[in-house]
């Protein structure tokens, strides 16, 4: 019997709060090591990266405070929920990361836990922090997209009654 292949991208838990408190710089996509009761528990949908944080020490990078639930059915081998885990990443990326985020202001954050081709992985980010005036820039800009988007609906739907009227 051929093996089913899994496409796509099914998205588990993404970390909104990251988009508007840092500036974004640079994406990568890394692979976790987790144990079984983990993998379960994300299949299950459930997952937390609110207060999640990426590492790098002794030339690998972690993810910490990364909350994956225990695993309702799992027995005696459940994993603690907030334990640290390693991601998977080349050598020279995890070099250029750690470079980058001495810099001053720059961090490394999770933005989102997603299974691609039946594989769980992680999106990171090197970031640097908002100031507060620009996050309230980030959101009168998103504001202001919205309100002319709304205006511009709102005409198109007039023309259509006025032409529908006519015709």
């Amino acid at each position: 019997m051929a093996k089913k292949e899994k496409t796509g991208r099914k998205l588990v838990a993404q970390n909104k709060k990251a988009r508007h408190d840092y500036h974004i710089l640079d994406t990568y996509e890394c692979g976790m090591v987790l144990t079984g009761t983990e993998v379960k528990s994300l299949r299950q949908g459930r997952s937390s990266l609110a207060d999640g944080f990426v590492q790098i020490d002794g030339g690998e990078a972690w993810l910490h405070n990364a909350h994956i639930p225990e695993y309702a059915q799992g027995t005696w081998t459940n994993h603690s929920a907030r334990r640290k885990r390693k991601l998977l990443m080349h050598r020279a990326e995890i070099d250029k990361l750690d470079s980058k985020s001495q810099e001053t202001g720059h961090t490394i954050v999770p933005l989102a836990i997603y299974f691609k081709e039946g594989r769980a992985k992680v999106e990171i980010a090197l970031a640097k922090g908002k100031k507060e005036y620009d996050k309230r820039q980030t959101l009168r800009e998103k504001q202001d997209t919205r309100e002319s988007n709304r205006a511009i609906a709102a005409a198109r739907r007039r023309q259509q009654t006025q032409r529908a009227q006519r015709g």
